[in-house]
């Protein structure tokens, strides 16, 4: 009986001490950006579960360290259900600890899957990069996909590795992450050094690859195409009460009519920037088509209604509007929020009161919308622009990313941050600029290799005047988007099970 206790002790404190590393990696990602915390999580995840030979324990190990890991990553998803009052409070520990227990599963396959091929050493660092990154790319496409807080995004402030993006996009550079920080675990096996000495090596050529990269960067920009973007940081909570909504259009155009030094051509507001049906508010087009550039137009993001008839199906998008208030470019938006723009399986879940999720139809995908006066922009709405190699449309290719967003929604919190970031990333893997309008921040201004012209923090209140940076010829990753990746797993898989090999003493 006592050993059996003592067996359940030494269990739970394995599954405590992965939850507190699963946290700890999270200080690696925006805003900290602690980039050595991902040594200590996933180097202490692997010595961890060294003596752990079931698939079993793998799995609970692998699970508390990815519950750790996204309830620390994901929390301010649980700041939207605050917004109504104390309507959808009750979903907040669904929201809190439901979904980081859901996909902490993706991390609890990947130990599991370590487990399993029985590898030592190298091999079994290496079978867990490409296991972890594998279960990211299944988290990313399965049930709609959540591609959150990839390894990668650690890179954002790091512009050097961060163009490896461009060769290798966010999953591989996610591998190569992953594998740098959990080689240290290998220490005191054959080939440790060696493999640790070539992780040095193999950072240090990615940095000099961006190096290089960055020295031939240009400034260029879109001759004729001068951009206003508006961030007017109203309020969730007061946007969309009726004796508010006026008053939220004047401030966006009263910051809309602001002086500039250079006349605007597109004017930007963010994701459902005034709480009108604009296409069905005639004062509301003229009163924006009175702020409107001549020969341009001001871009928003709306409400739509897709059909007729009462109740219509309603679409979250945004149209332009020209100064004779004609819509003169829209777009539907196609990857919608679970819970957010629609309820999943609503058929088995109308017995649910008061479920979170808007009744949203989507539109048909990645789109480039045509504006007066500027290249054809790949439009994106919101977490649209989360998804690796699905921003754009590859048969009719946009010259430039225009991502409208509400992350007002998340208060001041990591959220906004991790968002902003990850829209860089799309930037460099594409080799376009990026163009970024938030409700409340962080907008922004994003050159083709991610770096950030202009910006406007969380909550600040103002415009951004920016040319539009031009695009760079499509990359090697918008080329091969996800085969490169594939491919690169491949070789690293050989490798593990060449490289399997018995534990050896500290001194070889």
């Amino acid at each position: 009986m006592r050993r059996d206790s003592e067996g359940r002790g030494r269990r739970w404190g394995r599954r405590l001490l992965a939850l507190l590393l699963g946290a700890v990696a999270t200080l690696a990602l925006p805003p900290i950006g602690f980039i050595p915390a991902f040594i200590i999580a996933f180097s202490g995840l692997l010595l961890l579960s060294r003596d752990v030979r079931r698939v079993r324990q793998a799995f609970a190990i692998g699970w508390w360290f990815g519950f750790g890991h996204f309830a620390t990553g994901l929390y301010w998803i649980a700041n939207a259900f605050t917004i109504d009052g104390d309507r959808f409070v009750w979903f907040i520990p669904f929201a809190a600890l439901g979904l980081p227990a859901v996909i902490a599963i993706y991390s609890a396959l990947a130990l599991a899957a370590v487990a399993f091929t029985r590898l030592e050493g190298v091999g079994r660092v290496i079978a867990f990069a490409v296991a972890w990154t594998g279960m990211e790319w299944l988290r990313g496409h399965l049930f709609t996909g959540f591609p959150w807080n990839l390894a990668a995004y650690t890179w954002v402030e790091v512009p050097e590795i961060l163009q490896s993006a461009s060769v290798i996009g966010a999953f591989g550079l996610t591998l190569l992450t992953v594998l740098a920080a959990a080689l240290p675990a290998a220490w005191g096996h054959r080939y440790a050094r060696r493999s640790i000495a070539v992780g040095v090596a193999a950072l240090a050529l990615g940095w000099g690859f961006g190096h290089w990269r960055l020295a031939g960067a240009t400034e260029a920009v879109v001759d004729g195409v001068r951009l206003r973007l508006v961030q007017a940081s109203v309020p969730q909570q007061l946007k969309w009460q009726l004796d508010q909504r006026i008053a939220t259009l004047v401030k966006h155009l009263t910051l809309t009519r602001t002086p500039a030094v250079v006349a605007p051509t597109l004017i930007i507001w963010p994701e459902t920037a005034v709480p009108f049906l604009v296409e069905a508010e005639p004062e509301v087009l003229t009163a924006m088509a009175t702020a409107a550039p001549a020969g341009g137009a001001i871009i928003t993001g709306t409400i739509r209604l897709r059909g007729a008839g009462d109740p219509s199906p309603i679409t979250n998008g945004l149209v332009a509007i020209d100064g004779n208030g004609r819509v003169v470019g829209a777009y539907d938006k196609a990857h919608l929020v679970p819970f957010g723009e629609y309820t999943p399986l609503s058929p088995l879940l109308d017995w649910v009161p008061a479920l979170p999720g808007a009744s949203m139809v989507p539109g048909p995908g990645p789109a480039s919308v045509r504006l007066p006066g500027a290249p054809a922009a790949g439009a994106l709405i919101c977490y649209e622009v989360i998804f690796p190699g699905k921003v754009i449309d590859r048969d009719d290719p946009p010259q430039w990313l225009l991502n409208l967003t509400n992350d007002a929604w998340y208060g001041r919190s990591a959220g906004p941050y991790q968002h902003f970031a990850i829209a860089r990333m799309r930037a460099v893997e594409e080799g376009m600029p990026l163009v970024r309008a938030a409700q409340n921040g962080i907008s922004g201004v994003v050159d083709p290799y991610g770096r950030v012209v202009k910006s406007l923090g969380l909550d600040e209140v103002g415009v951004i005047d920016a040319d539009l940076p031009a695009a760079l010829p499509p990359t090697p990753y918008a080329r091969g988007r996800e085969a490169i990746f594939a491919v690169l797993a491949l070789i690293f898989v050989i490798l593990a099970f060449r490289l399997d090999s018995p534990r050896r003493s500290p001194g070889n």
